[in-house]
């Protein structure tokens, strides 16, 4: 019995198994007070960024603060390990937090998003099983199994044990990596104050560079040299050239769109015949959506190429010209002062810059007049502003006796040869 509690003594109840256990603790409270600052941090821009609860992007984000203390402790838990294993210092005890953390990790990341309880809870009891063989270094066996089945493709050797590694890591990422892309699109939106085209821009520079970083990461976890890639990239650079020339240029001119702020989400846009605006700036094409609720999408190499008129590029304000026509028996001073005030009691008329009415010629059967007015919400159409406009004019000319013109002709008949008409009666 005393060889038992000093054996207990010497192995467990020591200095180093205490400052592990101190270690471990420490990591996990950093861990739990990061995370609460993270998901206060999310809350409130969350709420700022105005998405609802059944937005795809909320629940994304909802599914991730579950994730994200777990995540933090293996991180934080892993940066101790590597730093005992580098200073040759006892790390058995930390190993064993890490392993019990990262079984947390996956509880929730896999068996957590799961709908059917059952098959949850099959997961679940798997994962706990292989942290207790991890634990107790029984899984070293299947390891060593899987690491003797290689794979051999040309000069690259890989071990079906790395490809398992690598198809987890590649989730993990790929997971990672989008849920990261959503926060960092909500602080642009809500904290950044940049303008709507540098936020999208940097929105897809940072996705190009999580996710190509990620593959890197995966590759070179699988020890493959990256110079294999070279032949693979000049096949596609002779692809740009012949076949992907199109989808290339549609690429680059969305980055360029996005790099001059030329057009942005939410300007009004006017091409060719498409006026309507801008719901979204994707890497191939441009979704205008028009006052019909029609939804054009344009591709980004018509944009660059082609003539755009912006309503909206510098300034929401825009001009409209409302031509009216008075009779010459009429009023012209009283016709333009009415008109004037139909421009003032139009809702969406701004008061300043002040409506003006100009004489802009007499026609054949009318004096031609001219209201110009200003408005700061092109997105809202056109249309309807001129129609209250037209409205408002016409029932204040009907209360004052101010005659619309009509088309008159004069025609002149000239003078034709006489003719004589015979008329026969038969019986």
């Amino acid at each position: 019995m005393a060889d038992i509690q000093q054996l207990f003594l010497n192995h467990v109840l020591n200095w180093f198994v205490a400052m592990q256990l101190a270690a471990g603790g420490l990591a996990f409270l950093l861990a739990y007070k990061a995370a609460e600052a993270i998901c206060s941090w999310f809350e409130r821009h969350m709420t700022l960024s105005g998405l609802r609860e059944d937005d795809p992007d909320f629940r994304k984000a909802r599914t991730f603060l579950k994730v994200i203390r777990p995540v933090l402790s293996v991180l934080f838990l892993g940066i101790a390990f590597r730093l005992a294993h580098h200073f040759n210092w006892h790390s058995e005890v930390l190993e064993v937090l890490l392993t019990i953390a990262f079984g947390l990790f996956l509880m929730r990341f896999l068996a957590g998003p799961m709908t059917n309880r059952y098959w949850a809870g099959i997961l679940t009891a798997i994962i706990w099983m292989w942290v207790i063989l991890r634990v107790f270094h029984f899984a070293e066996i299947w390891a060593n199994f899987l690491n003797s089945i290689n794979l051999t493709i040309g000069k690259v050797n890989v071990s079906a044990l790395t490809i398992g590694r690598a198809f987890f890591f590649s989730l993990v990422l790929y997971w990672l990596s989008r849920n990261l892309l959503i926060i960092f699109r909500i602080w642009l939106q809500t904290g950044s104050g940049l303008p709507s085209a540098t936020q999208t821009l940097l929105h897809k520079l940072c996705a190009i560079f999580l996710f190509s970083a990620s593959v890197v990461f995966v590759l070179h976890y699988m020890e493959i040299d990256l110079t294999l890639f070279a032949v693979l990239g000049g096949a596609m650079g002779v692809g740009i050239g012949f076949g992907l020339q199109k989808i290339f240029a549609n690429l680059v001119s969305g980055f360029m769109i996005l790099a001059d702020k030329s057009i942005k989400p939410g300007d009004v846009i006017q091409l060719g015949s498409t006026y309507g605006w801008i719901n979204f700036l994707g890497s191939r094409y441009v979704s205008v959506v028009t006052r019909g609720g029609i939804e054009h999408l344009i591709p980004n190499e018509s944009l660059i190429t082609g003539e755009v008129i912006n309503w909206s590029y510098s300034s929401n304000l825009v001009r409209l010209q409302v031509p009216v026509g008075i009779s010459y028996d009429s009023d012209l001073e009283a016709a333009m002062k009415l008109m004037l005030v139909a421009a003032a009691d139009t809702t969406r008329v701004l008061p300043d810059p002040k409506p003006t009415c100009l004489v802009t010629g007499f026609g054949d059967s009318a004096i031609n007049l001219e209201l110009r007015v200003w408005i700061n919400d092109p997105q809202n159409g056109l249309g309807a502003v001129r129609s209250d406009i037209l409205m408002g004019v016409w029932r204040r000319f009907k209360e004052n006796s101010i005659e619309m013109p009509y088309p008159q002709r004069v025609l002149h008949h000239k003078s034709m040869p006489e003719v004589r008409v015979r008329t026969v009666t038969k019986t």
